[in-house]
C-alpha cells in the first residue's frame, strides 16, 4: 500500500479566500490527489486561472447551499470555462477498460452553485453502431462532443451519426438534436459510433469530455414503462419513427418465459417495465441491495422490490441495414423472486462507472407504495467496485461486502489459450429456486445466437436437455430448486474451438467463497462432467482445461441422472421474424459454412427445398401470408441439424 495518501504539490493557498471554498488552487498551483487516495472536504473548492486539481484518485466534496465549486479565470473574477482546472483521470490511459480512474463525490452543493468546469477522461470498449453513455455534465451543449470525441454528429436518424435518447414510457429511442443541451443526469444517450472508435482517439491516449457536474438529489420514480404501449401479437405494430417494436426490442429475462412455438409478445410483461438511465455522478454506482431494506443502520435507501434484473453493460450494440439494432453480450444481474428479498445472482461483481449505462426491469407495473419504486441515486455511490456487508451501514466508503445467504451461484468462464475471458454463464440453486421452463418470472436470462457459451432449459424431471424448449432459447443465467434437482444434469454447450479452458467462480448470497473451496454453507457443492464422463467437483477459482463441448453442470454429486453424455448439440440457428417484409428468415449458426434448408406444410408436403445456402448471411423464408403453419429444417456441411415450427 501506498504510504502517501494525498499528494500536494506547487498548492497556493489564498488567505483571503471566501468560506464557500474550502481548497483553492491558485494560478500556477497543482493540487494532486494520488491513485486509491480519498480526501475529503468540508466545504466548497475552487481554482484560479491555470491552477489544477489532478484527481487520480477520490476527491469527497461535503457542502451546504454557502458553498460552491467554481473554475475562475486568471482574475479571480470571471468563470473560466474551457476546462483543465479540475481533471478526473484514467490511471492506465492506454488500457482499452481501465478500472482504476479517478472519482468526484459531490453532496450538499445546490446546482447554481456548481458552475465549474470538470474535465472527465474517457476511453473504453466500443458497444458497436451505437454508444451506449451517460453525460454526467449539467446543460452541457451537445455540439460539444464534436470537437471532444473527434466525430461530426448528425440529426439524419439510422445514419449512426445522430444522437438518440432513450423514452421509458414510450419504449422508443428519440431523435436529440446536436442543438441541444444535455437534460437531466439520468438520461440514457446513444451515439452513433459510424467512423468513431472509443478505445482509440485519433489524439492522444484518452478522450476528454467537459462540463459542469450534476447535484446531488437525483431521483428515479420507476412506473409506467411501456404501459401504453401495444407491440402488436408478434412485435410487428410501429413506434412514432415507423420503425417496428421487433426490430431493437429485447428482455433478456421474460424471453424464457414463452410457450414453445410463441412469440415472446405472448408474454404479458415482454419488454414492458424496463427502465434505462444513465450514471448521473461522477462516481461508481453499486446496485447490488436496490431491492431490499439493509440490515445496517444507515441505508442505501432503495428498496425496489419489484426488481428482477439489470442490464449493466449493452456488450456489443449490432444495427443492419435496415436499422434494426439489438446489443449482444451484455452483462446481467438478476434477482430471486421466492418471497423473500431479492437476491441478485449473474454478474453481481460489476459496477457501473461513471459515464455507463444500465437498463433495469421490474416484474410489474404496481402502484408505488412507500417509495418502492423509486431508485435514490445518493445511496448508490460509491468509490469502491466491491460491495458492502449488508450489516454494514451505508458509506461511499463502506468496507467490502462478506455474505451469508442461501442463493448457490456457479459461474463458468471461457478461457482462451492465453488465460483471457472470451465469455461466460451461470447456474443458481435456492431452496425456491424454479425448476426446468416455466411461465413465471425467474432469475433466468437468455442469449443469442452470437453468444459461444450457455446452458440449455433442463428436463425438471430426469434432468439434460429439455428437447420441448432447446430451439426456443438457451440461457446465461440458469435457475433450478435446490431440492428437487439436487444431484441432476444442467446441460453446458460451447461452440467456439479458441475455447481451451474453463475456470469456475462459487458464490453464495452474491459473494465470492474462499479460493480453493468446494463446500456451501450446506455442506454441499457444485460439480461438473466433462466428456470423459467422470463428475468432479468443482472449487473456487480452479481452471480446467476443456476436453469436448459438451457438459453437464451439478449441485450437489449425482448418483443416476440424464447427462449429456449421448446428447447432440444443439445448434444456434434460429428462425426469426422479419417485420419489414411480414415474413420469416433463417439466421444460422456462426460456425456454420454451408446449408440444406427444407420447408414442409403441416400436411408434410415439401413448399421449400435449397442447398448449399451460404450462411453468412440470413436466408428468407418466401412462405405464403396466408395463416398457416410450417416445419423449418437446416442441415449444415458437417451434418448439424435443426428443425422447428412456425405458425404465422
Amino acid at each position: 500500500m501506498k504510504k502517501n495518501l494525498l499528494t500536494v504539490g506547487f498548492l497556493s493557498l489564498s488567505l483571503s479566500m471566501s468560506a464557500q471554498a474550502l481548497i483553492h488552487v491558485d494560478n500556477g498551483g497543482n493540487f494532486y490527489v494520488g491513485e486509491y487516495a480519498l480526501v475529503y472536504n468540508g466545504g466548497g473548492i475552487q481554482t484560479k486561472g491555470n491552477g489544477i486539481i489532478d484527481l487520480h484518485g477520490n476527491l469527497m466534496i461535503v457542502g451546504d447551499a454557502t458553498d460552491g465549486i467554481r473554475t475562475y479565470d486568471a482574475a479571480g473574477i470571471g468563470e473560466k470555462t474551457d476546462g483543465r482546472n479540475i481533471i478526473v483521470r484514467i490511471n492506465s490511459p492506454l488500457a482499452v477498460d481501465a478500472t482504476s480512474y479517478g472519482q468526484l463525490y459531490i453532496d450538499g452543493i445546490p446546482q447554481s452553485n456548481i458552475t465549474g468546469i470538470v474535465d472527465r477522461e474517457y476511453k473504453t470498449l466500443k458497444h458497436g453502431t451505437y454508444q451506449q453513455v451517460a453525460l454526467p455534465f449539467f446543460n452541457k451543449p451537445m455540439a460539444s462532443l464534436d470537437s471532444e470525441l473527434g466525430k461530426n454528429f448528425t440529426d439524419v436518424r439510422r445514419s449512426q451519426n445522430e444522437i438518440l435518447i432513450w423514452d421509458n414510457d414510450n419504449v422508443e429511442a428519440d431523435n436529440f438534436s446536436t442543438s441541444n443541451f444535455t437534460l437531466k443526469g439520468t438520461t440514457y444517450y446513444m451515439l452513433g459510433s459510424k467512423d468513431f472508435n472509443s478505445a482509440s482517439p485519433l489524439v492522444g491516449d484518452v478522450f476528454t469530455l467537459r462540463g459542469i457536474p450534476f447535484a446531488n438529489g437525483v431521483k428515479e420514480t420507476m412506473v409506467n414503462a411501456g404501459a401504453e404501449v401495444d407491440f402488436g401479437p408478434t412485435g410487428n405494430m410501429r413506434n412514432s419513427y415507423s420503425e417496428p417494436y421487433n426490430t431493437y426490442l429485447q428482455d433478456a429475462w421474460d424471453a424464457q418465459l414463452v410457450a414453445p412455438g410463441a412469440t415472446p409478445y405472448s408474454v404479458p410483461t415482454y419488454g414492458k417495465n424496463i427502465y434505462q438511465y444513465g450514471n448521473p455522478y461522477l462516481v461508481n454506482l453499486d446496485l447490488k441491495f436496490i431491492g431490499r431494506v439493509e440490515s445496517g443502520a444507515t441505508t442505501d435507501g432503495n428498496n425496489i422490490s419489484a426488481i428482477q434484473g439489470i442490464r449493466l453493460d449493452p456488450g456489443g450494440v449490432v444495427s443492419n441495414e435496415a436499422g434494426a439494432t439489438w446489443s449482444v453480450n451484455a452483462d446481467i444481474i438478476s434477482f430471486t423472486n421466492d418471497g423473500f428479498s431479492p437476491i441478485p445472482v449473474g454478474d453481481v461483481d460489476v459496477s457501473i462507472q461513471p459515464m455507463e449505462a444500465i437498463a433495469i426491469k421490474l416484474r410489474n407495473n404496481d402502484p408505488e407504495v412507500g417509495s418502492n419504486r423509486t431508485l435514490n441515486f445518493d445511496g448508490l455511490r460509491r468509490f469502491n467496485p466491491g460491495s458492502r456487508n449488508n450489516s454494514t451501514p451505508y458509506s461511499p466508503t463502506a468496507e467490502k461486502m462478506v455474505g451469508t445467504s442461501t442463493v448457490k451461484q456457479l459461474g463458468v468462464i471461457a478461457l482462451d489459450a492465453n488465460g483471457k475471458e472470451m465469455s461466460r454463464a451461470y447456474y443458481v440453486v435456492y431452496e425456491n429456486g424454479t425448476t426446468g421452463h416455466s411461465s413465471k418470472s425467474t432469475t433466468q436470462a437468455v442469449l443469442g445466437s452470437q453468444n459461444i457459451i450457455g446452458t440449455y432449459e433442463e428436463d425438471a424431471v430426469n434432468g439434460g436437455i429439455d428437447d420441448k424448449v432447446k430451439d426456443a432459447y438457451w440461457l446465461y443465467i440458469n435457475e433450478a430448486n435446490e431440492k428437487d434437482f439436487f444431484g441432476k444434469a444442467i446441460p453446458l454447450m460451447l461452440y467456439n474451438r479458441d475455447i481451451k479452458s474453463l475456470k469456475f467462480e462459487i458464490r453464495e448470497n452474491a459473494e465470492l467463497i474462499d479460493k480453493g473451496q468446494h463446500t456451501l454453507s450446506t455442506g454441499i457443492g457444485f460439480y461438473y462432467k466433462d466428456t470423459n464422463g467422470e463428475i468432479k467437483e468443482a472449487s473456487q477459482n480452479s481452471i480446467v482445461p476443456v476436453r469436448g463441448d459438451k457438459y453437464s453442470l451439478f449441485y450437489g454429486k449425482a448418483t443416476t441422472s440424464l447427462g449429456t453424455d449421448n446428447v447432440v448439440k444443439p445448434s444456434r440457428t434460429r428462425v426469426v421474424y422479419n417485420p419489414s417484409t411480414d415474413g420469416f428468415f433463417v439466421r444460422f449458426d456462426p460456425n456454420w459454412k454451408k446449408a440444406d434448408v427444407q420447408v414442409y406444410d403441416m400436411s408434410g408436403k415439401l413448399i421449400i427445398s435449397n442447398k448449399n445456402v451460404e450462411t453468412g448471411s440470413d436466408y428468407n423464408l418466401k412462405l405464403s401470408k396466408q395463416n398457416s403453419a410450417y416445419i423449418v429444417t437446416a442441415l449444415s456441411e458437417t451434418g448439424e441439424k435443426f428443425s422447428t415450427k412456425i405458425i404465422r
